[in-house]
């Protein structure tokens, strides 16, 4: 997972246009959290969800799911639904790479529903910068006219902020912003 992480790492620098090593660096003496995800099959789903509509706190997530759909982003307005595609990972952006991309990048918003007929077991492989690492974008990315969108901040202050002041969901980052400036 370390090899792949890197790889992302790369491909995602590259594309912003700074340096190639610039996030495989920046991610050197990361964290890693793992978190295996068992949903029960249930007759009635309407009446119930796996997980709540959220964006993940951290700077990327890497997900393995099994061949029964249930992770849905949301897209164009309304809520898509993520086919498993045998032997593949998943890839979601979090709110700290939103911020390392100054905004270029978007967290993804996205929910897993129970299916009515079958179980449903994922792998949820989580990225996160070390604590005390200072969250800014790199110096090209303030755009327009050096504009940053998100102060800095660090890892251990955003991760305290959705355990303690409000549980990760589609506004998280918009209000640990808030909770800064106060």
């Amino acid at each position: 997972m370390m090899k792949l992480t890197s790889s992302i790492l790369e491909l995602l620098g590259l594309s912003l246009g700074v340096e190639k090593g610039y996030y495989k660096d920046f991610f050197m003496d990361c964290g890693y959290i793992m978190r295996c995800n068992y949903y029960p099959r249930c007759p009635q789903p309407e009446l119930t969800q796996g997980t709540g509509q959220h964006r993940d706190p951290v700077a990327i997530t890497i997900l393995r799911q099994e061949a029964v759909e249930g992770l849905e982003v949301f897209s164009d307005g309304t809520w898509q639904s993520v086919p498993p595609v045998p032997c593949s990972f998943v890839v979601n952006i979090g709110d700290t790479f939103m911020a390392l991309s100054n905004g270029l990048y978007k967290s993804c918003l996205h929910r897993a529903v129970v299916n009515r007929d079958s179980d449903r077991k994922s792998i949820a492989f989580f990225i996160c910068p070390k604590e005390e690492k200072v969250i800014r974008p790199h110096d090209s990315l303030a755009w327009p006219n050096g504009k940053r969108l998100y102060p800095d901040f660090t890892w251990s202050e955003l991760l305290d902020f959705t355990q303690n002041c409000r549980r990760s969901d589609d506004r998280t980052l918009e209000f640990f912003m808030e909770s800064k400036k106060n």
